[in-house]
């Protein structure tokens, strides 16, 4: 079962912060630093000015632009429709009381979520080198909200391609040795898609947020070879697909009167969905090369699903899917895939098995998931009785690798010189 994440941003029951309510906590002291950290998953807000010079002149007044609505809230506006959650869940530095969809001011969030001179602060308040941020409301995680409230398929293109500029010229561009740029995805043509990843290839991109299961948003599913230049793309280039949680649109679910827990705790589980999805999708048997990070949705399950593809692996012949592929589908697993932990201490008891290289950190700044500010705090005690290399590989080395961003010798050497 499944429940839309539409459906729970305006689910006035889903949490209970007190509408109205906004406190800011005291300012965090600079972490103490032990080790590099390289965070694969964090959010940008974006800010209101960022689209209109962007768009084609035919197009710009259907820009996203951000408006005040008459209750005082501000609402982005995009091609006819109000989008009121501008901070969507944007609740770095305020107490767990207040968490919500919300905020829907910019004054009423932290700047480091829409600022990227504030955000470089608290990355540097935080202990984290170089971040990797998704779009949030606005765009969607994998920017499928820009193409799908439209029926206009060049307003929807101008969109993305806007959000592309914005993020290479402006955010990842200001701080590049701090940012890993990720594009978002042109869905509406798998060709004209193919094309944007080689132009931004070109621009310094190394990745690009994909849907996890675009079947759930009502394209063709992964299965149909509808996606295979994009994919082929990706994997000519070295554009890291990466598949953010919730980027099917969808959170799993249990009964309809479950409390609101119930969500949060499985938020994980589309990760896994996803991973077994596109592993049986076959894509990374035809595109060896690809690589796929799952952002966000945490390592803790990765040993269980290794032995359940090992389980099947026994009589995986009575299917016939996996029968003309050398490699077998934990074997691809490893190859092709590599996992996100957010708050996952056990998966460190599994790493070898996992893959120590296969396992990377987030902050998910400014969520409410987020360690944030106490990331550098939150990995050494998980990591207490992990050795110091194999630490690295996961704190730093395997992102760096992966999404081909250099961490500086000096960093290494010392972590506090940033």
């Amino acid at each position: 079962m499944a429940i839309s994440l539409d459906e729970l941003t305006t689910d006035p029951s889903f949490t209970q912060n007190l509408k109205g309510r906004v406190t800011f906590l005291p300012e965090p002291e600079r972490a103490a630093r032990w080790i590099p950290v390289v965070s694969v998953d964090d959010h940008i807000v974006e800010p209101p000015g960022a689209f209109a010079s962007r768009f084609p002149t035919k197009y710009r007044d259907d820009a996203p632009r951000v408006v005040t609505l008459d209750d005082g809230t501000e609402s982005w506006l995009y091609a006819g429709h109000f989008l009121p959650n501008v901070g969507f869940n944007a609740v770095a530095g305020r107490p767990v009381s207040e968490y919500s969809f919300d905020p829907t001011r910019f004054e009423d969030m932290r700047r480091g979520a829409w600022d990227i001179d504030a955000r470089i602060a608290d990355m540097d308040l935080n202990g984290v080198y170089a971040s990797l941020c998704f779009p949030s409301f606005l765009p969607g995680f994998c920017g499928q909200r820009l193409q799908q409230l439209t029926d206009d398929p060049d307003l929807a293109l101008a969109a993305v391609r806007a959000w592309n500029d914005w993020n290479i010229e402006e955010w990842s561009g200001a701080y590049p040795d701090r940012m890993i740029p990720c594009q978002i995805t042109y869905f509406l043509d798998p060709e004209v898609g193919a094309a944007e990843v080689y132009r931004n290839a070109e621009r310094g991109y190394r990745a690009i947020t994909f849907s996890e299961a675009p079947h759930s948003l009502g394209f063709p599913s992964l299965h149909s070879g509808h996606w295979d230049p994009i994919m082929a793309a990706c994997e000519e280039t070295g554009t890291v697909v990466c598949l953010h949680i919730g980027s099917s649109g969808t959170s799993p679910a249990t009964a309809p009167d479950a409390p609101s827990d119930t969500v949060g705790v499985l938020f994980f589980g589309y990760a896994m969905f996803a991973a077994v999805d596109w592993l049986y999708s076959k894509i990374p048997v035809r595109f060896p090369n690809l690589r796929i990070a799952l952002s966000e949705g945490g390592t803790g399950w990765v040993a269980g699903l290794l032995d359940r593809l090992e389980h099947v692996r026994k009589y995986d012949s009575m299917y016939g899917t996996w029968n003309d592929v050398e490699l077998s589908p934990a074997e691809t697993l490893r190859r092709n895939f590599w996992f996100c932990a957010i708050d996952d201490p056990s998966a460190y008891d599994h790493r070898h098995y996992i893959g120590v290289e296969n396992l990377m950190v987030e902050s998910d700044y400014p969520h409410a998931d987020s360690s944030w500010p106490g990331t550098q705090e939150l990995l050494r005690t998980q990591l207490s009785g992990v050795p110091a290399g194999e630490s690295a590989r996961i704190c730093w080395g395997n992102a760096s690798d992966l999404f081909r961003h250099p961490v500086p010798d000096s960093v290494i050497a010392n972590p506090n010189s940033f």
